[in-house]
């Protein structure tokens, strides 16, 4: 488990001082697959670098795992009850059972991938032969172990990331950090990797932190998510929570930008014909959960209300195992039956927003 309380880290930059992380907690379960998402210069990145104190916070607290927990205060870092300053031995065990990967896959380019991969075992008692198992172990997890011998310069953007990762899990952690590790990808490769980390969750029970500005990554391999603006953390909890019900203002905008529903934005704002509704008629949006997906209420209302629905837009996606489905209809009948129908919707679980009355 990793357990993050009131964490803390100021910057000064040209005079300034920049709270690039405010007040933090977060608790992430042990293989779990953790998303953190903001915009550029929400503080994500730092956060997931004091994680490993790579970044030594202000102030603040950190449990990783079994390991004793750690305090920082006035940027020093303490452990146990007693807080004793941190040993250097300590530090380094601390930072070996978490492995991070990173945008651009930093990678050395004079190296071979075997090279690569080796290098964080360099210093670690083990023997060669015991070194070239375990990168030929990890070359294998990662599906490359017919390019030992290549050099980066002749690899793929997905193929580098896969280095990477084998990297990061040369000494058999416990958690890996993902620094936005598919922003630099294709779509193709995004999806590789992507798929590539939920199987090592699966397979190794991986605890996964996954920082990132984009929700279709979140939506693809999270199972909880948190949401960063400022420095802090302005939402969280499961990612089919957070989809079905976003809080806060920056939240549905990052749900809308992976939602085909967000094209009704500008429909209306062209004032699409598709969009257009007569006297009688309402534009809605409707939302369907775990609880109503499944149930014909499209055919019910239009049956019991005497109520036609002509479908606008339509989504329908599986999170966390579980369907979301979303619809932009218009509603046409006498104004009693459609508001007996749309009352009977809300009854059933069905969430529905009004966008425009004829």
């Amino acid at each position: 488990m990793i357990e993050i309380r009131n964490l803390n880290k100021t910057f000064s930059l040209k005079g300034r001082s920049v709270d690039a992380v405010r007040g933090v907690s977060l608790t992430v379960q042990d293989g779990d697959i953790y998303g953190v998402i903001g915009y550029s210069g929400a503080g994500k990145s730092t956060l997931v670098r004091c994680i490993n104190l790579l970044e030594t916070p202000d102030s603040g607290l950190l449990r990783i795992g079994d390991s004793e927990e750690i305090t920082v205060e006035n940027g020093k870092i303490l452990t146990g009850r007693e807080k004793t300053p941190i040993k250097e031995k300590q530090l380094n065990a601390m930072r070996r059972s978490i492995g991070m990967i990173f945008q651009h896959f930093n990678l050395l380019d004079r190296s071979t991938v075997f090279e690569n991969v080796a290098y964080p075992l360099k210093y670690t008692g083990l023997s060669k032969k015991e070194i070239r198992d375990r990168v030929m172990e990890m070359l294998q997890l990662v599906d490359l172990t017919d390019k030992q011998d290549a050099y980066p310069s002749q690899l793929s953007g997905g193929q580098k990331q896969r280095v990477a990762i084998a990297r990061a899990l040369a000494n058999h952690p416990k958690i890996l950090l993902s620094d936005e590790a598919t922003s630099a990808l294709d779509p193709d490769a995004t999806e590789s990797i992507l798929g590539l980390l939920r199987s090592l969750n699966e397979k190794l029970g991986l605890t996964i932190i996954a920082i990132t500005h984009e929700m279709a990554v979140i939506k693809s391999i999270c199972r909880h998510v948190a949401v960063m603006e400022d420095g802090r953390v302005v939402e969280e909890g499961s990612v089919y929570d957070v989809f079905a019900h976003p809080r806060q203002d920056i939240t549905r905008h990052f749900v809308a930008s992976a939602s085909a529903l967000n094209r009704v934005d500008k429909l209306l704002k062209e004032d699409s014909p598709l969009v257009r509704v007569q006297p009688g008629e309402l534009l809605v949006k409707l939302l369907f959960s775990r609880d109503s997906v499944g149930d014909s209420v499209i055919s019910e209302i239009s049956r019991e209300y005497q109520v036609s629905i002509n479908i606008v837009l339509a989504s329908v996606e599986v999170l966390e195992g579980a369907p979301l489905g979303g619809m932009i209809a218009v509603v046409k009948g006498s104004e009693e039956h459609i508001a007996q129908a749309l009352q009977w919707m809300e009854a059933h679980y069905v969430e529905v927003e009004v966008l425009r009355r004829g």
